[in-house]
């Protein structure tokens, strides 16, 4: 999404850019904290940080009828139910969309690139797979035991499951906001039609993958709707927000607004 940007290729108009480069949970909790004027979150996250930031047009990553898989060893459990799964973070849409699944398990907080081994060792019953783990599973042993965004597709009539997207500090002012939701715009429409020098870039925060997985998988997270949510995208933030705070998982009715 920021190759535009890291490369150079997009004019930041006079704005200073320093790019950061974290897990999904660590910046979710650096968003509490007002950390970064603009961040990718996950969409969970975001329930509880639209007072201070505002979601942008642009930058979501969703997953079109594939999504967080639940993954176990190749003899393991067939079921979530009352199980110790290993999660990424309870700030994760993989989680809020697995308390939907199935509200009834417990948990231990595991970092995400570790959760397969956590799994494989025995140390839970099972484990919830987000990034390049949803490709590589069934390569260290492990079985799936649903997957997230399969699931929501079917019961929500083919809606994808949103699950990070980017915001930005509402402080900032809508002149400011304008101006850095255009470069970011931009930086992912440069991706999106330099796909094979973006992969390139992309590969060497791939965390092993080759490159036909790498560009799988970029592909997955980084397409049309990242560049905009258009109307599937966004009935898809709003079903899961309304369904959320109706089971009580989120703490308020969150509107679905865009910067």
């Amino acid at each position: 999404m920021f190759y535009g940007l890291a490369s150079g290729a997009v004019d930041t108009v006079g704005i200073e850019v320093d790019q950061v480069l974290s897990d999904i949970e660590t910046l979710n909790r650096a968003a509490f904290e007002g950390k970064y004027e603009v961040t990718a979150v996950s969409f969970h996250a975001y329930a509880h940080l639209v007072d201070k930031y505002q979601l942008l047009p642009h930058g979501a990553s969703m997953g079109d009828r594939y999504g967080p898989i639940v993954v176990t060893k190749k003899n393991g459990v067939s079921e979530i139910k009352g199980r110790n799964i290993a999660i990424p973070g309870t700030l994760t849409t993989a989680y809020l969309a697995l308390r939907l699944y199935q509200p009834s398990f417990d948990y231990v907080v595991v970092p995400f690139d570790e959760i397969q081994q956590f799994v494989l060792a025995g140390n839970a019953d099972a484990g919830l797979l987000i990034h390049e783990g949803q490709l590589t599973y069934a390569d260290e042993g492990l079985k799936k035991i649903v997957d997230l965004g399969e699931w929501w597709s079917n019961r929500t009539g083919g809606l994808p499951l949103p699950l990070g997207g980017n915001i930005i500090r509402r402080d900032l002012g809508p002149e400011m906001i304008r101006k850095v939701s255009k470069l970011l715009h931009d930086s992912i429409a440069y991706a999106l039609s330099h796909r094979k020098e973006a992969i390139d870039y992309a590969q060497q925060f791939g965390r092993g993958l080759d490159k036909e997985r790498t560009d799988k998988f970029v592909g997955m997270y980084v397409n049309d709707l990242t560049l905009g949510y258009g109307e599937r995208g966004r009935k898809g933030v709003e079903r899961l927000m309304t369904e959320a705070f109706e089971k009580g998982l989120i703490p308020r009715p969150v509107p679905v607004e865009f910067a």
